[in-house]
């Protein structure tokens, strides 16, 4: 395959050089890029890819490459960008890249579309634009796939849809849904690097502050605890009233936006859903306030809303826009509403993406020998693959558990052994 749309060839010395460095933090990607340079589980196949495209992804990228595959990545995401790991992506890995940092949507689509191209047999999605442009207008191309992969809470939500409704045309295997992405990458990753994005984007200090969080899934979870260990004031907004007395028993309040709305130094939305964020919120919000997003799409905060309420609008920092509303308040949105902790910082650390990417990579390689099995539809990833992802971990970090004796096992197995 050849093609491609980057910013700048030059970039690609610099590139290389940070892909490496993430490399090093991903153990488990490079032991199953070694596997797979001997195995080539992905053989002739092609692969479409609309992911951000950052070091972490570049090495997911390599690694799929090493199976066998040619592989084409678009952005999934314009702020996200490295146009240096682009570069080095085109240049010394040869991969079909079609990402430029800050472009507009026509381009972010074109850029899918160029992706698509080259008539995949395998794709590999974040956020399912890629899956639904295949539904909608690319189904000439349908017939080629043998499936797919979803990192993100968001498309597997959108994909289910697609399924109940009978529309999905080809497996898709939820990645997003094993433990060790929820567990560790939702949690911990996004976590630490949206709390990172929105010290950078503001240099704020967050002891003392009250910090609104809405939805208190994994995401959430981990922007919680973190900013509670940065000595915020924590506050969660949910509709699942499960996952409300749980925030409440970890000894977060948990109220609703209208009031906490009120209340808010920094808000946070990692929902999936939109308008989480909207005009009757930004109307009682306290001066200075900061609205940041880490919940994937632009829609969380009615971003329009803002804009029509604000009678002057101003760049502050390089990824902070102050809205100025009638009565002199002023509110500071992060990243224009996309995701801030790849847009002000840097995404997850490697080491966190390392396992992610090793669920992609395995995943990938899994489909290839089992699709014909799979009916179209949302499918699960074998649970044998998260237990080699978590041994394989816990291997890079020189750390052992125990194995049953054969008495245990027995005993686990039987019902006739009683109390």
């Amino acid at each position: 395959m050849s093609g491609h749309d980057i910013a700048d060839p030059g970039l690609c010395e610099a590139g290389v050089r940070r892909i490496g460095w993430a490399d090093r933090s991903m153990p488990v990607l490079r032991s199953i890029r070694e596997r797979f340079a001997a195995e080539r589980p992905l053989e002739g196949l092609r692969v479409a890819a609309c992911m951000h495209v950052t070091t972490e992804t570049a090495n997911l990228l390599r690694t799929l490459q090493a199976g066998g595959a040619s592989v084409a990545v678009a952005a999934s995401n314009p702020l996200s960008t490295q146009d240096d790991t682009a570069a080095a992506l085109v240049a010394e890995y040869g991969v079909s890249v079609f990402a430029r940092s800050g472009v507009d949507m026509e381009t972010y689509y074109r850029h899918i579309h160029a992706a698509l191209d080259v008539s995949p047999h395998l794709v590999v999605d974040d956020g399912c634009d890629l899956v639904n442009i295949l539904h909608t207008e690319r189904v000439d191309l349908l017939p080629g796939l043998l499936g797919g992969c979803e990192e993100t809470t968001t498309g597997v939500i959108r994909l289910h849809q697609m399924a109940r409704e009978g529309a999905l045309r080809f497996p898709v295997v939820a990645v997003n849904d094993t433990a060790t992405k929820r567990l560790f990458d939702n949690r911990y990753g996004t976590g630490q690097s949206t709390l990172d994005g929105i010290m950078r984007a503001t240099n704020t200090l967050l002891a003392g502050k009250t910090v609104v969080i809405a939805g208190f899934g994994y995401c959430g979870r981990g922007v919680a605890e973190r900013a509670r260990g940065l000595g915020a004031l924590v506050v969660i907004t949910e509709i699942d009233p499960v996952k409300a007395l749980e925030a409440l028993l970890q000894g977060f309040r948990v109220e609703p936006m209208a009031s906490a709305a009120r209340q808010g130094d920094v808000f946070v939305t990692t929902t999936g859903n939109r308008d989480v964020i909207r005009a009757e919120h930004f109307e009682v919000m306290k001066d200075g306030a900061i609205l940041a997003n880490s919940g994937h799409f632009d829609v969380e905060v009615d971003v329009r809303a803002l804009e029509e309420l604000a009678v002057d609008v101003q760049r502050v920092r390089p990824q902070a826009d102050e809205y100025v509303l009638p009565d002199g308040r002023r509110l500071v949105l992060l990243c224009e509403g996309r995701l801030v902790n790849l847009a002000a910082a840097e995404g997850h650390p490697a080491a966190v993406m390392d396992m992610s990417f090793a669920g992609q990579a395995l995943t990938c390689a899994w489909l290839a020998g089992h699709h014909e099995a799979l009916p179209p539809g949302v499918h699960d990833v074998p649970a044998e693959i998260d237990s080699e992802i978590a041994r394989l971990k816990l291997r890079s970090m020189s750390a052992e558990i125990d194995v049953l004796t054969p008495d245990q096992e027995e005993y686990l197995s039987s019902w006739r052994s009683g109390s």
